[in-house]
């Protein structure tokens, strides 16, 4: 893949989810990212019945060097300074203060390095009443309005991925390539803030808008029901998607497909507000006749028809499909102490080339010897 960063260094001090996230969408670009994990365990998101490799870091630390350092100690602290006056990025993502504490806050890295791009991330924000709340995915999406477009209000529990950590980290990685541009022109670095706070509710835009435009307040069944989104149970158990959204087509070739083409007929069923209106209808009449046939028949019978659809695939299952494949979307490489290592290549294309390398997340400390090396001596390490 071209890789539109290189040449540009980050300083990666994130833990968990929101920081490393950051960290591994740039080095996705070609950035080199150089984690830089506390001695003693390291990212704590490494911990895994009893190892330092769990999935859970694995997900955010491809394409990463890592480097132990206790910024605490004056000799840690000197090797990170002199990584600081070389870097064009840093990031972090502690709690309000503690930055401070590890002496790698802000106005003290910049002043070392004015070019520095520093991006701050936290759960509410710099100040406010709030900002001392401790922060994690469940409480972003809530407090952002978010989970509850995604509860089920019948059964209230908290289901998906941790959206609102990887949202964020996205997020902070495009503001610290706006950054990054606009040093270009101006020769100085930024400040890059955003609080999980912010990034949800930005991306929450769509329910925030109905409310300002026209006083609705969304909830779980709000965009299926006028995006006509379903999903139904076949005869073998497995689970079956569709979107119907509003072209009269998709309906007509659905009534053919399921063998009622007289369907557009029922007053409930016609027009596209009556469908809106009569959602749970639309369930109910179609439910007993999505079990009458397996996934694989229906899915031949809709395809032929155009009509939206898809199987509900596990990840397993989306690893077998023809398109995935034909896309190329997994990548493999060996880790020296881990052995095979998989994942899912970047989606951004350039030119028509994709990602086709990757680079295992490293373990801890696996690169103390090269870059500690490299940065205990006085000078540039060019």
């Amino acid at each position: 893949m071209i890789k539109v960063l290189n040449g540009v260094k980050v300083l990666d001090m994130g833990t968990f989810i929101t920081g490393p996230a950051a960290g591994m969408f740039l080095a996705d670009l070609g950035a080199e990212v150089i984690k830089i994990e506390n001695p003693n365990g390291g990212d704590p998101f490494r911990a895994y019945k009893g190892e330092l490799y769990s999935p859970h870091y694995q997900t955010y630390n491809r394409n990463k060097k890592s480097v132990t350092l206790n910024t605490k100690v004056e000799e840690d602290l000197e090797v990170l300074d002199r990584m600081v006056a070389e870097a064009d990025v840093f990031i972090q993502n502690f709690r309000p203060g503690v930055a401070d504490r590890l002496h790698v806050d802000a106005k003290r890295l910049q002043a070392i390095n004015p070019k520095l791009v520093y991006c701050s991330i936290s759960g509410f924000g710099p100040d406010g009443p709030d900002k001392d709340r401790p922060a994690f995915d469940t409480v972003a999406q809530a407090a952002t309005g978010f989970l509850r477009l995604l509860v089920n209000p019948e059964n209230p529990r908290v289901v998906g991925p941790a959206i609102a950590d990887a949202i964020t980290g996205f997020y902070a990685a495009y503001g610290v390539m706006g950054a990054l541009f606009e040093r270009h022109s101006t020769g100085k670095g930024r400040l890059v803030e955003v609080s999980m706070l912010e990034a949800m509710c930005h991306f929450n835009l769509d329910d925030f808008t109905h409310f300002f435009s026209a006083g609705q307040v969304m909830d779980a069944y709000s965009r299926p029901t006028v995006s006509q989104s379903y999903v139904f149970e076949t005869a073998d158990g497995r689970w079956l998607a569709l979107h119907m959204s509003s072209p009269v087509k998709f309906w007509e070739n659905l009534a053919e497909a399921v063998g009622r083409p007289d369907m557009l007929k029922d007053p409930r069923f016609g027009e596209r507000m009556a469908r809106i209106k009569h959602y749970e209808d639309i369930i109910a009449y179609l439910k007993p006749i999505f079990l009458s046939k397996s996934l694989d028949e229906w899915c031949a019978i809709l395809a032929e028809g155009e009509v939206p659809h898809s199987p509900v695939y596990t990840s397993e299952q989306v690893t077998e499909t023809p398109q995935f494949k034909h896309m190329g979307l997994l990548l493999e490489t060996e880790h020296a102490e881990k052995g095979r290592f998989r994942t899912i290549r970047s989606p951004i294309s350039y030119d028509g080339e994709r990602a086709t390398e990757v680079a295992a997340p490293p373990t801890l400390g696996e690169h103390d010897a090269s870059i500690k090396a490299l940065y205990k001596t006085t000078g540039s390490a060019n």
